[in-house]
């Protein structure tokens, strides 16, 4: 895989959620933790699996689904606020429920 410093931030970030794996994809790099899909880095900027019941946390901070090109939308990946990417364990918490692991 090819340096990229957003890529290493973001794997670096997540640390507390256990092992995740890093492969190119897209253009970008899909993300996986306990064998499942999880999130997207694309363009430097990070793309989480949502469900019906985190979604509307992305909406309300007016987080956008993923694009990967001009006529396609996945929308059941949204970007992750810069806030939440910054905070090593609020991202924790957002990739817990991406990965779906039940909370505490």
């Amino acid at each position: 895989m090819k340096s990229d410093s957003f890529v290493d931030y973001v794997l670096d970030q997540l640390h507390e959620v256990g092992t995740v794996q890093c492969r190119p994809m897209f253009g970008g790099f899909g993300l996986y933790a306990r064998g499942k899909f999880f999130g997207i880095i694309f363009k430097g900027r990070l793309y989480f699996k949502t469900s019906e019941a985190t979604r509307a946390s992305y909406a309300s901070r007016g987080m956008k689904p993923f694009r990967p090109g001009k006529n396609q939308e996945l929308k059941s990946y949204y970007e992750v606020p810069a806030d939440v990417v910054e905070n090593a364990g609020e991202l924790a918490r957002w990739a817990a429920e991406a990965i779906g692991i039940p909370s505490n």
